[in-house]
């Protein structure tokens, strides 16, 4: 048993995106309950059909927005754990709620604000911060700076892209992958922003853009580097047979999972004892490997990827360990023009992705990914029938789904 074919993405609801902290006076809760409306209306549905929360990241409490919304019940409310991991995830977990019989129209949900951000407002202190309010009780200092934190804050590990520039640079001297291919990631993903309205980023990246533009933490430099944003986006999801008589054309889940190579998830935050053919990665062989199991295709068969980039580096670690290029060559790969939409053999977010459209941890590519077997994409991708959404690298879970049109 498995949830190949079982459950369809009906419905896509999103509020405009904010540059950091331009949201106000909308809030986290306002801007979920717009998300989740309009993704309704899209589906042809209303607030009574509504009975499941398949979340992520904690992004809602199901109570409230239930309760703001009028959903007459709530049959299933989850959410799984890590951040942005989980968000290609939670599509695989609300198919396996209908699938059960638990409910009947779930939700994933991801809505942020970054005025909200607590310590210092950003996600270079966020991990500090979490970490600080996380365990109180903890000796090590007057704050409350738990064991981990502790031994990773002395070196300087004090946030997320601190820890991705010890994985791109594992990579880099293992396998030579140079600047030149994180910057092809960027330039390329720009160049898809800026034909999006929706797109927050929209002025062209040169080379030269690039390497003059200010290093953070080498090797990851600005444009490396996901924005902040603020946001919501919603998606609806129903049984195949429902899905039928809906307002739009259903986009079928494939397949998902989420999980990841256990000796890799440590590497993040925390003591960096993994192997090097699992350090210098994006932690998703696994996934990878029971997603395309469960589907019955290979990489082969995917026409567009929505690989989650909150650090360039990983899209290339991404496209290794989803198979679309072998083992360390993911950065010539890249450099020969592959991931370009109109030209590459696998057109990598088309939509701009987290560093050029929106950072909505994830929903964003979910969002692209039904435009584009909808065939409603803005940078649409001739005759795509499969899309691929990931989610993380993260800590774990990571996570992965296969979509299909029809």
């Amino acid at each position: 048993m498995t949830i190949k074919d079982k459950a369809a993405i009906v419905g896509v609801g999103a509020t405009p995106y904010f540059k950091r902290g331009q949201s106000f006076p909308e809030s986290e809760f306002s801007m979920a309950c717009t998300a989740i409306l309009a993704a309704l209306e899209d589906a042809g549905l209303t607030v009574n059909d509504l009975d499941g929360f398949s979340i992520y990241s904690s992004s809602c409490d199901p109570a409230a927005v239930g309760a703001e919304l009028g959903v007459p019940e709530i049959r299933w409310a989850t959410t799984t754990t890590s951040g942005g991991g989980g968000c290609a995830g939670a599509l695989g977990v609300a198919a396996a709620a209908i699938d059960g019989g638990m409910a009947t129209t779930v939700v994933t949900l991801m809505t942020l604000q970054q005025l909200n951000k607590r310590l210092g407002g950003s996600a270079v202190g966020g991990v500090l911060a979490y970490a600080m309010m996380s365990d109180s009780a903890s000796p090590y200092g007057g704050s409350g700076v738990p064991p981990s934190a502790a031994f990773t804050a002395n070196n300087g590990l004090l946030s997320p892209g601190h820890s991705f520039a010890q994985i791109a640079s594992r990579h880099m001297h293992l396998y030579g992958t140079k600047r030149e291919h994180f910057a092809e990631v960027c330039i390329s993903t720009r160049d898809n922003a800026i034909k999006r309205p929706t797109a927050l980023r929209t002025e062209p990246i040169t080379l030269d853009d690039y390497f003059n533009a200010r290093m953070i933490n080498d090797p990851l430099c600005l444009f490396d580097y996901t924005m902040e944003s603020d946001g919501a986006v919603a998606v609806i999801t129903t049984s195949v047979e429902r899905a039928k008589d809906l307002k739009q054309p259903p986009v079928t889940i494939m397949a998902s999972a989420h999980g990841g190579s256990g000796r890799w998830g440590p590497a993040l935050f925390r003591y960096f004892q993994t192997p090097d053919d699992e350090f210098a990665s994006s932690g998703h062989r696994p996934v990878a490997k029971r997603i395309f199991e469960m589907a019955g295709i290979g990489p082969e068969d995917v026409d567009v990827a929505l690989l989650y980039d909150h650090f360039s580096p990983m899209v290339i670690m991404q496209l290794e360990d989803y198979g679309f290029c072998p083992i360390g060559e993911g950065g010539p790969f890249v450099a020969d023009g592959n991931i370009r939409y109109g030209t590459g053999s696998i057109p990598v977010n088309t939509h701009g992705g987290n560093l050029s459209e929106a950072y909505i941890i994830g929903m964003t590519h979910v969002r692209e990914a039904v435009e584009q077997l909808r065939g409603t994409a803005v940078n649409q991708v001739e005759g795509a029938e499969i899309a691929l959404v990931t989610g993380g690298p993260a800590g774990l879970p990571v996570s992965g789904t296969l979509l299909r049109k029809g």
